[in-house]
């Protein structure tokens, strides 16, 4: 068992370490995008499924409440909490179209659209930031594999080489940890 353990330990690092070496910039951009947007007073809208949505709760909640310092509170959506609108649209319209009908609604130009897909390949996911590249949000996707049909699509793509999902979503949560602590310096109030 402690062998067992050990492996996964050593496989995260070693995925958080290929990770940073191919995504430093993409990360880079994504936080002077955010700070950017959140300075015009626009808005992240995030999504995923399963596990990805869970991420996209935490990442809305810390832009919401805080991450690590005392600062306004900043403008962010997990797309993936509203049982009434999500039931509403997968019974009437089907399961693809729920971030889709959502960005169609909520986002406006110059906001920015995060979506979290471990393949890449999500269907609801990729129909949300094609929505949201009609209306002029600009498009985030973290991705794992090799970025799936979701980072094609997308302004910025950060993708975790990496074929196995915790792995992915593990680095996952460390990137957006990053992103959370990078942008919020930008709004602290007792810099």
């Amino acid at each position: 068992m402690k062998e067992a353990i050990q492996k996964a330990f050593e496989e995260s690092i070693t995925v958080k370490q290929k990770s940073l070496s191919v995504n430093l910039e993409s990360i880079e951009k994504c936080v002077k995008s955010m700070v950017k947007a959140l300075k015009r007073k626009k808005k992240i809208l995030i999504f995923g499924n399963g596990g990805s949505a869970a991420d996209s709760q935490h990442i809305a909640a810390e832009f919401i409440g805080r991450f690590l310092k005392e600062r306004q509170s900043l403008p962010a959506i997990a797309l993936t909490t509203d049982t009434s609108i999500i039931t509403a649209l997968g019974n009437d319209y089907g399961f693809d179209v729920i971030f889709a009908r959502q960005i169609e609604g909520l986002g406006q130009k110059g906001d920015i659209a995060i979506g979290i897909s471990t393949s890449g390949n999500s269907q609801n996911v990729i129909k949300g930031i094609t929505q949201a590249g009609k209306q002029g949000l600009l498009t985030v996707s973290l991705t794992g594999c090799h970025g799936g049909k979701l980072a094609k699509l997308t302004d910025i793509s950060i993708i975790v080489p990496s074929n196995m999902t915790p792995r992915i979503q593990e680095t996952h949560a460390c990137i957006a940890h990053i992103i959370c602590d990078l942008v919020e310096c930008e709004f602290y109030q007792n810099k």
